[in-house]
């Protein structure tokens, strides 16, 4: 070997050591949360935030919407005939997922799904096309048993011959969890009305505590330190804000032009920065 060659390949080596490795990011789980909203006396709108159990894994102690990960039994191939108003192929172009329609229509299914668990409220209606009623013991023992295995929701629905309300459902924002954390979800938001003669009630175990605030008063009790909120949760909640209806948040939001937002956390010091698209200093 010449001397030129041992300390090229010398350097190569110092340089391959010298040059940061930088970690793969965890792929983000798929996920869909639920603004619900509902009517004030005086006219405004309430949205549902939930306190998240101190021991989660994920936003311990925050307050969010329901919500969660969409699992592979929420898009099967029938679940557009469980579904009004939406079906896979819709599903896969609002999401812009048209090369797996079955998973885009799941978050439909799975963010009433997850709702229904955590506080639950089922979006749904009866066979005659009136809002669903289902006797709250039965409605309880199901809720149990969803909790246990997600799967059964299907059984519900077979058993009281119900239709998802997917209709009501408004696809408005997408976020995705930062590269640097180690637990990531690609989350898809949407806001419905609340229906009308249910009532939200925390499972106990993923949630301990539930309340419906006006936009303006969890962003200034947030602000005030008095409740703790994601970064998301803030700025979708500001989306809502000043909404003088129900119908009105809705019509704020139905039709917006969605646009994927992946915040950047950098560390100036000991003080954690979050920077949204557009932002100096974004990627």
């Amino acid at each position: 070997m010449h001397d030129h060659e041992a300390n090229d390949s010398g350097d190569d080596i110092v340089a391959h050591w010298l040059v940061p490795v930088k970690p793969t990011p965890v792929t983000p789980a798929l996920a869909a949360t639920l603004v619900l909203l509902r009517d004030r006396s005086h006219g405004a709108s309430d949205v549902l935030l939930i306190r998240r159990h101190s021991a989660s894994k994920f936003a311990a102690g925050d307050f969010v919407f329901p919500g969660g990960k969409i699992e592979v039994s929420d898009g099967p191939a029938d679940a557009a005939g469980w579904c009004r108003g939406v079906d896979a192929s819709l599903a896969a172009r609002v999401l812009d997922l048209e090369a797996a329609p079955h998973a885009a229509l799941g978050h439909w299914v799975g963010v009433i799904r997850e709702t229904f668990e955590e506080v639950g409220i089922l979006l749904a209606w009866a066979p005659d096309g009136s809002p669903a009623r289902v006797d709250g013991r039965r409605l309880a023992e199901y809720r149990r048993a969803c909790q246990a295995d997600h799967r059964t929701f299907w059984e519900m629905l077979r058993a009281e011959r119900l239709t998802l309300a997917t209709d009501g459902l408004v696809y408005f924002a997408h976020w995705i969890t930062p590269e640097i954390q180690p637990l990531r979800f690609d989350t898809r938001f949407f806001a419905a009305a609340m229906p009308a003669g249910q009532e939200a009630i925390a499972d106990e175990q993923e949630i301990t505590e539930v309340k419906w605030l006006a936009p303006r008063e969890a962003l200034d009790a947030h602000a005030r330190g008095e409740l703790s909120l994601r970064n998301p949760t803030v700025k979708n909640l500001e989306l809502f804000d000043g909404a003088a209806s129900t119908a009105a948040a809705l019509d704020r939001v139905r039709g917006r032009q969605v646009r994927t937002i992946l915040p950047r956390v950098i560390m100036e010091g000991d003080q954690r920065r979050v920077l949204l698209p557009g932002e100096p200093g974004y990627y």
